[in-house]
């Protein structure tokens, strides 16, 4: 058997600031009502895989951070079957699974091993088991073959009898980024990227706590022949993103500049011939430059990068470019790209058919920013005279297509007011779709959930703020409620038309459909910094994060004001991560706006952020350096204004949050004891739990806990008003 050692997170007490939490009670509801239990019972599909047949689709299906995998079947006239589980194991899966070429088989990494399953059901086994981890298993192009990491060493090793030969040894220095050439010949991977821990731990947390960041360097990058050979290392293309291959010997890469003001596409050639010292130049050669004088701002969940067509013709990629995200086409031998969408609207997550021929993506609309939908732009042999056709219609949010084998279908993920995230499947020519997975328990009522409404209202300098209002139903208009703001996370995100399309805030979005439930008014601000709104819009933060941005966030309570149901003394307000940054910017800056705040691991003090190797480049992207912009670094600090606290502060974080570190919330409560505010802040620590909570058993302490602190705060002891 494996050993697999967990590093274990010691904690020597859950800080609790306040007592004055109140006691735990039975918040089970009336018959049909919404329970925290089905919140947390909510599934997440993600990662579908079409068999090399096209007659299934096999995907991850993630319960309080469970995933396991299921497999839907498709007819002989393309009809889908409702996924069914193919493992059922109680730790879980990761990522990375893959088909056997017959598509009879399932493989997947279990334990630092490989395993299979049969697709048509039945008991998963190891196809391997031995001492030592495998990590980075990639499949052969032809699926015949796996490359893996074991230890130090690059491994090759046949599914069919298990013959393996190690290709490279790593000795000291550590093998990542392993990625086969498209005729299987060749493997291109890094060797000796390493991550550094700096410690980060102040003198009151005394000797025995440790507080850590880390900093990551990229190692050098190399190309060895698949059966063993002389490995040849790659200049120029170390610390790039690999995006794909052109043909046997040429790979795409994109590189962004660590002042995030340039973004570069590059195709490096592995047969380059040698320089004189020896090193091959990869004829590095750059195809494609964005440069942005500000920051470049598209995220990475809209997968903006180069893209190569299947048959190295072409390739996708979208930029800002005109102030929109859009599409872009441009030959792989070089010349000029040609835009394929054009409007004001967003247009993300390029990919192509297996013909090379047209490009399916997912865009939102003009006026509609929380709405997507898929189209299919046919490209032919000319990009320029690409026609683009819109294949799903209605209300939603329809996301990431991928095709099947045959070019005829794709499969994708759907969310809308009364749906949380499910994939579904749909004829490339349109018509209408067939959902493959229904991840809500059954015992949950969907008329239920209210949709939100679309509104704005004006920020501090006068632009319309859009938000999204929650009203609940049947509520009785003739008197005041209470009413909660949610702040979300990440700066470049935003809401949707219903259900986030991301499991990390779709968890927030049920909680709020459970919150309406209980008689809340729900608003969630899109700030200043959020996607759906063009790049004027993402960059508004520019050289003033925690000012207008932060602005726009909190002044969602002026709008709340003006609605004749809520009552605008019993205002409370919320967020995670950046949300959270905003939430304490709020409390602090603006003490008797809200009656109670809740901050789910927010950034305390830009500064620190700053000097943390992981998010320095970023924070600099935006706002420079503390020396460099000390104004502008001391409104990001709601960490040195505590002393204005004056209503109720309820903290959440997670030990092994990397996002936001843990020493964030440590360093704000220290502060706010100094500043005699301790009998106005509650603090939970989740042990082991990471920046966006999943395990069961934090999600039940969390929502029980943020709903008992609402209700304490804008409910108890309160009369409503007329």
């Amino acid at each position: 058997m494996k050993t697999v050692y967990a590093a274990l997170v010691a904690i020597v007490s859950t800080l609790v600031v306040s007592a004055a939490q109140p006691a735990r009670r039975d918040t089970s509801r009336g018959a049909g009502a919404l329970t925290i239990e089905q919140l947390i019972a909510i599934r997440h599909p993600s990662s579908p895989a079409w068999s090399p047949d096209g007659r299934r689709i096999a995907f991850l299906s993630d319960r309080a951070g469970i995933a396991n995998i299921y497999v839907a079947t498709l007819d002989a006239n393309g009809r889908a079957s409702a996924g069914q589980p193919l493992t059922r194991f109680t730790d879980g899966l990761g990522g990375g699974l893959f088909w056997s070429a017959d598509s009879q088989r399932i493989y997947f990494p279990r334990q630092g091993d490989l395993w299979q399953a049969p697709a048509g059901g039945g008991e998963p086994s190891a196809v391997w088991t031995t001492p030592q981890l495998e990590t980075s298993i990639v499949p052969s192009p032809d699926g015949g073959r796996v490359a893996f990491v074991r230890g130090n060493d690059l491994v090759v090793r046949a599914l069919a009898g298990g013959n393996e030969s190690v290709v490279v040894k790593g000795d000291s220095k550590a093998v990542s980024g392993v990625a086969w050439s498209p005729d299987g010949g060749r493997l291109v991977f890094t060797l000796g990227a390493t991550t550094i821990r700096h410690e980060q731990t102040p003198e009151y947390s005394g000797a025995k706590i440790i507080y850590t960041i880390s900093e990551r360097r990229a190692g050098e990058s190399f190309v060895v022949p698949a059966g063993g050979g002389a490995a040849s290392p790659l200049a120029g293309v170390a610390g790039a993103a690999l995006r794909g291959w052109i043909d046997k010997t040429r790979f795409v890469i994109d590189r962004q500049s660590a002042d995030y003001k340039r973004r570069t596409i590059s195709i490096a050639d592995t047969q380059a011939p040698s320089t004189s010292s020896g090193q091959a130049s990869s004829a590095l050669k750059t195809t494609q430059e964005d440069v942005d004088e500000k920051f470049w701002s598209i995220p990475g969940q809209a997968d903006p990068g180069a893209l190569p067509s299947p048959d190295g013709k072409w390739i996708a990629f979208v930029s800002d470019r005109d102030g929109w995200d859009h599409l872009y086409v441009m030959p792989s031998a070089g010349g000029a790209a040609a835009q394929i969408t054009r409007g004001r609207f967003e247009a993300w997550r390029p990919a192509w058919s297996p013909d090379s021929t047209r490009v399916a993506f997912d865009a939102n609309e003009p006026g509609r920013p929380g709405d997507r939908h898929l189209g299919i732009a046919t490209i032919g042999q000319d990009p320029s005279r690409a026609a683009v056709t819109m294949i799903t219609t209605g209300r939603g949010t329809n996301i990431a297509p991928v095709w099947s084998p045959d070019g005829r279908r794709l499969v994708y993920q759907h969310t809308d007011p009364h749906n949380s995230a499910d994939l579904w499947v749909i004829d490339a020519a349109g018509g209408t779709p067939a959902r493959i997975s229904d991840s809500m328990p059954a015992e949950m009522k969907r008329a239920a959930f209210v949709q939100p409404q679309l509104v704005d209202y004006p920020g501090p300098d006068g632009q319309p703020v859009p938000a999204w209002l929650f009203v609940p139903k049947d509520l009785d208009r003739s008197r005041k409620h209470p009413a909660i703001v949610w702040i979300h996370g990440d700066g470049t995100n935003q809401n949707y038309d219903g259900w986030h399309v991301q499991r990390n805030y779709a968890v927030y979005y049920s909680f709020h459909q459970y919150l309406l439930q209980q008689g809340y008014v729900v608003l969630a601000p899109d700030y200043r910094g959020s996607i759906g709104y063009g790049r004027n819009w993402r960059q508004g933060v520019y050289m003033d994060v925690g000012g207008k941005d932060a602005k726009d966030a909190w002044m969602a309570a002026s709008y709340l004001k003006t609605l004749p149901y809520v009552d605008g003394e019993r205002l409370g307000v919320w967020g995670l991560s950046y949300g959270g940054f905003f939430t304490l910017i709020a409390a602090t800056d603006q003490p008797t706006l809200y009656r109670a705040a809740v901050n789910v691991a927010g950034v305390a003090d830009y500064a620190m952020y700053y000097e943390d190797p992981y998010h320095g480049g970023w924070t600099a992207s935006r706002i420079g350096t503390p020396e460099q912009n000390p104004q502008v670094f001391a409104q990001a600090s709601p960490l040195s204004h505590v002393d204005r606290l004056q209503r109720p502060l309820l903290v959440l974080h997670g030990t092994s949050d990397v996002n936001v570190p843990y020493l964030h919330s440590v360093r704000l409560i220290d502060e706010l004891l100094k500043k005699g505010k301790g009998d106005l802040v509650s603090f939970m620590t989740y042990p082991g739990e990471f920046h966006y909570f999943t395990r069961e058993h934090v999600l039940r302490d969390a929502w029980t806990r943020v709903e008992e602190f609402f209700d304490a705060n804008l409910k108890r002891g309160q009369q409503a008003s007329h």
